[in-house]
């Protein structure tokens, strides 16, 4: 299996696990009653299942997002040459002024 699609199979289960942990969370800690209403509810697996399972995609790909630009190369490794930006120095502007007639 190519090494891409072994991180992104990676940081898909990394971010359905951080969902899960997340969802627990908004169920331990009874968040605008959550946990009353699901527990007291005949769909209530369902809305977990629901509500896990949205975060997942989510997380998940926010996951991928990072791990993907964390592949980027770093400032200092660049490839040489000149550098694309230049040292900045203040060019003085000499300007004459002219006395106005005031009347």
């Amino acid at each position: 299996m190519p090494k891409l699609i072994k991180m992104y199979i990676r940081n898909i289960a990394i971010g359905f696990a951080i969902a899960a942990a997340f969802v627990a969370m908004l169920l331990w800690f009874n968040v605008m009653g959550l946990w009353a209403l699901v527990s007291h509810s005949d769909a209530g697996p369902l809305a977990v299942f629901l509500l896990w399972f949205m975060h997942g995609i989510v997380f998940a790909g926010v996951q991928f997002a990072w791990a993907v630009m964390a592949l980027a190369e770093k400032p200092d490794q660049g490839r040489g040459g000149t550098p694309a930006v230049h040292e900045l120095r203040p060019i003085p502007v000499h300007v004459e002024s002219k006395a106005r007639n005031r009347r």
